[in-house]
């Protein structure tokens, strides 16, 4: 095998990162192959102005670079779930490797994706669909093979991480930190997949999928988001000793798996729990390792476009294999599945924190501790704030033990009932995240 004809389908950040850390390092990407990656073709709708591919051959139809019989690995950089479906589908139809970035691609396609590979004999690698730049597939699928893994938790979305930090450090609103980071270019002009826990959720699952070796299933995953966050939260889990960060948690449990991404009160020293700005971590517990760490930037052109490069040499690597020999897409091989149930949310068993408006008089708090008492419920922590001046309504901020969240979720539809409290109750999970 002399040479390895790449075939890339976007040219956008990620796309034209790609390209270039391609172009640069080709010499150590040829000894690392033992043969030459050449970019044949690029498809894009539209010219980069900050890429220039040169006399490469640039289509504006993808679907031609997927009929092209001299491409022999496709690399879709896309992105959405319809025309880069069918593009891939296309690819593998064709007898065409694929390298994909598409986080939501896989984790809803990706069974459907994975059948029709397999039936051709050909490879799809999504290493940078998850945490960009930091290799945490690999890790999960090669590193820690030799593991069982327990659980696992991530800030997987840099703008939710953002916004999280800038609101402790600098004391900000959530919606001003907000405008920053789509105004940066870190959130788009519609943030729902970022805040609301969907860019996380589609990383969870792909993660989950591998680490416990059950099949993808995006629509099982809890999901909530970052925008009821306010400063007084932030605030007084500060004063508990605990940070809140936006995670994505699944956990490998007797009962089933859990599958959840929200905010999340984690314990100031735990490592994850500085992890800020626009970065990613990943921390993995196993039985043999231990906890591992994997912390990074996840995303960006050139950081993403790190792991696209690393699934083109894997692929070259093991073009002249047979399939069976090569490492299965999930980890584990299909036929060996789990059909271990994913956990419904009221089932999930994890310790809250509460905060609520009370009105100031006496005996409030104890009917309060009595709510959760009768639910089974014990309180590690509560903090009681004095009125501001003028005000009737103060503060009450109560950590519990852990518990299951149905119990949890029918002792503060009681605590909402009582006349002393006003408003809704504001819970937020709390993980300590130790080993």
């Amino acid at each position: 095998m002399d040479s390895v004809k790449v075939g890339i389908c976007g040219l956008g950040t990620v796309g034209s990162g790609t390209f270039t850390v391609l172009a640069r390092n080709a010499a150590e990407i040829s000894a690392r192959v033992g043969a030459e990656i050449i970019v044949t073709q690029v498809g894009s709708r539209r010219d980069n102005p900050n890429c220039s591919v040169g006399d490469i051959a640039m289509v504006r139809d993808v679907f031609e670079v997927a009929d092209n019989p001299d491409i022999d690995i496709l690399v879709e950089l896309i992105g959405g779930t319809t025309v880069a479906k069918e593009l891939v589908l296309r690819a593998i139809a064709n007898g065409k490797h694929v390298v994909t970035a598409n986080k939501a691609l896989i984790a809803e396609h990706g069974n459907e994706i994975f059948a029709a590979a397999a039936e051709k004999g050909v490879t799809v690698a999504f290493e940078a669909a998850v945490a960009g730049g930091i290799p945490i597939i690999k890790a999960l699928r090669e590193g820690l093979a030799g593991n069982k893994i327990q659980w696992l938790a991530g800030i997987i979305n840099g703008t939710g991480n953002f916004i999280l930090s800038e609101m402790r450090e600098k004391g900000r609103d959530f919606a001003d930190v907000l405008a920053e980071a789509q105004a940066l270019g870190y959130a788009e002009a519609d943030p729902t997949f970022d805040v609301e826990g969907i860019d996380a959720a589609h990383k969870l699952v792909i993660l989950a999928s591998l680490a416990f070796g059950i099949p993808l299933q995006f629509d099982k995953v809890f999901t909530e988001g970052i925008s009821r966050i306010v400063q007084e939260d932030v605030i007084y889990a500060e004063e508990l000793g605990y940070r809140i960060k936006h995670l994505g948690i699944a956990r490998d449990t007797s009962e089933g798996i859990e599958l959840r991404v929200h905010p999340t009160l984690i314990p100031e020293k735990r490592l994850i729990a500085n992890v800020n700005g626009v970065m990613n971590a990943v921390l993995v517990q196993s039985d043999a390792v231990g906890p591992t760490l994997y912390y990074g930037a996840g995303a960006g052109g050139e950081p993403t476009a790190s792991a696209v490069v690393a699934d083109i040499i894997d692929v070259a690597r093991t073009l002249s294999a047979q399939q069976s020999n090569r490492v299965p897409y999930l980890s584990f091989h299909s036929a060996s599945l789990s059909a271990h149930p994913v956990l419904p949310i009221d089932a999930v068993e994890t310790a809250y924190y509460l905060r609520m408006a009370a009105v100031d008089k006496p005996g409030v708090l104890s009917k309060v501790a009595q709510i959760l008492s009768d639910g089974g419920i014990s309180i590690e922590a509560l903090i009681q704030k004095e009125p501001a001046d003028g005000a009737n309504l103060v503060p009450m901020i109560i950590l519990t033990n852990r518990t299951i969240e149905a119990k949890l979720s029918a002792a503060v539809t009681q605590i909402e009932g009582l006349e002393s409290i006003v408003g809704e109750v504001t819970r937020i999970r709390v993980e300590s995240l130790a080993g």
